[in-house]
């Protein structure tokens, strides 16, 4: 099966819809990268392989997380994400949106 586009990039500010928290997306994999012993370790319900798989800084908090695409929307309340690791990734925040120091796809 062929990956499909992701729908999500660097910097956007999401939503999970299981878990109900806030985070800015780092990095984006077009299919699920991780070992299978991580993956073995998800819920029942696991996220197909196949999809994007994305590397997201959580908000309120120093969590890093990896989710699949179809448990994540946007978050369209502009509000910026607390998180210590911003500044290892971003420079700045604009219209909603933090733009990275660099290009990681």
């Amino acid at each position: 099966m062929k990956p499909r586009n992701a729908k999500f990039a660097v910097g956007q500010i999401i939503q999970h819809n299981l878990f109900d928290y806030r985070g800015v997306i780092v990095d984006v994999d077009p299919v699920y990268l991780k070992d299978d012993a991580w993956y073995e370790r998800m819920p029942r319900n696991r996220p197909p392989k196949d999809q994007p798989w994305y590397q997201i800084l959580v908000d309120a908090g120093d969590g890093e997380t990896y989710v699949a695409e179809r448990n994540l929307c946007l978050d369209n309340s502009s509000r910026p994400v607390d998180n210590p690791r911003m500044e290892v990734y971003f420079h700045s925040f604009s219209d909603g949106r933090y733009l990275p120091k660099t290009t990681l796809h």
